[in-house]
This record gives C-alpha cells, sequence and structure tokens, in this order.
C-alpha cells in the first residue's frame, strides 16, 4: 500500500467520521447549536480534502490505483455518515437517503464490474455526476448547521439543494447504466450461448 500526502488525507477523511458522528452523542458536553457548527466544520474540512488530496496526488505525481480506489470509498461513507445521521435528526427525507446511499453503492460496484472487464471508462465520471455531488456538498453542511444565517434560510435551501442532487442521483444512475448497456447486453448473450 503506498504512503503519501494525499493517501494520509484521504485516511484522514476516513477517521473523521466516527468523530463526525460522535458528535450528535455529545449531548452532555455540547448544547445542539455547537453539535450543528461542530459537525459541520468537520463535514466541510472532509470535503475540502477530497478536493486536496486530488488536486495534491495530481501535482505532486502521486496518483496511485490504491488512491483512486480508497478516495471516493471515503467520500462515500462520509456523505453516508451524514445522510443516516440527517435522516436521524429529522432534517433529511429517509427516501432522499435511501436514494443518493443506494446509488452510489450500485454505480459503485457497476464501475468495479466495468474495470474488471477493461470497460472503465464507459462509466467515468460525468459532468452530470460532477452537478449532483455539488450539490449534495453544498445541502449536506446547509442541512447540518440548519439554522438561518445572515438572513438566509438555511435549511430551506439545503432542503432544496438534497432534492435537487436526489433527482440528478437518479438522472446520473439512468445515464452511467445506458452507457454501460452495450456492455451488459454483451456479456448476457455471452452467457445465454
Amino acid at each position: 500500500m503506498p504512503f503519501n500526502i494525499p493517501i494520509l488525507l484521504t485516511w484522514a477523511r476516513i477517521v473523521l467520521i466516527p468523530l463526525f458522528v460522535g458528535i450528535f452523542y455529545a449531548s452532555d458536553w455540547l448544547t445542539p447549536h455547537e453539535q450543528a457548527v461542530a459537525a459541520t466544520l468537520i463535514f466541510i474540512i472532509a470535503a475540502l480534502t477530497d478536493w486536496l488530496d486530488g488536486w495534491l496526488a495530481r501535482k505532486l505525481g502521486q496518483t496511485s490505483a490504491f488512491g483512486a480506489f480508497l478516495d471516493p470509498v471515503a467520500d462515500k461513507l462520509m456523505v453516508a455518515a451524514a445522510l443516516i445521521v440527517l435522516v436521524q435528526l429529522g432534517r433529511v427525507d429517509a427516501l432522499i437517503a435511501v436514494i443518493i446511499i443506494s446509488r452510489e453503492l450500485a454505480i459503485s460496484a457497476l464501475r468495479e464490474w466495468m474495470a474488471k472487464i477493461g470497460a472503465a471508462e464507459s462509466v467515468a465520471v460525468s459532468m452530470l455526476g460532477k452537478f449532483k455531488t455539488v450539490a449534495q456538498m453544498v445541502a449536506i453542511p446547509l442541512l447540518l448547521y440548519s439554522e438561518d444565517l445572515l438572513g438566509l434560510p438555511v435549511r430551506t435551501i439545503g432542503t432544496l439543494l438534497i432534492t435537487i442532487a436526489a433527482v440528478l442521483t437518479l438522472w446520473s444512475m439512468v445515464y452511467y447504466l445506458k452507457m454501460a448497456w452495450p456492455e451488459i447486453s454483451l456479456r448476457s448473450h455471452k452467457q445465454e450461448k
């Protein structure tokens, strides 16, 4: 396993997950407002390290197969943990969380299978997937904070963005399945013969 700064940042993101979740069990030490602020800051730090580790890996020439595997796993774990916390807090509908988490699992499995058969480029990240990620990564901290800020209805904006993210999640899943369908169909016909 290679060990470098980008991979260290990715591991740091994974280590932040129990701290992030644990904040909501610290009601004896933190007020609900302090919990919201701390969780929001941890999530933002995790999101920034996601950008930073990719940038550093390219800039320092430290890209690796292990890093390419670990980075999206760390992202999906953090987003899943945040969505589960938000469902428990009553700030995200369970259906939206199920849609987003299920899509991430399905597309990760699809990408792994496509890579195994040598057709990974068919399901490379699209602009649609990037828009979904931006909507989701802005929505989650807004919903974690959930209090009006500078006169803006933070929770309402977060709810709108997470709903948009869920719609884009479904749309991008259909897009990726459509891109992979020729290979899926070809492999299915080969197995039938």
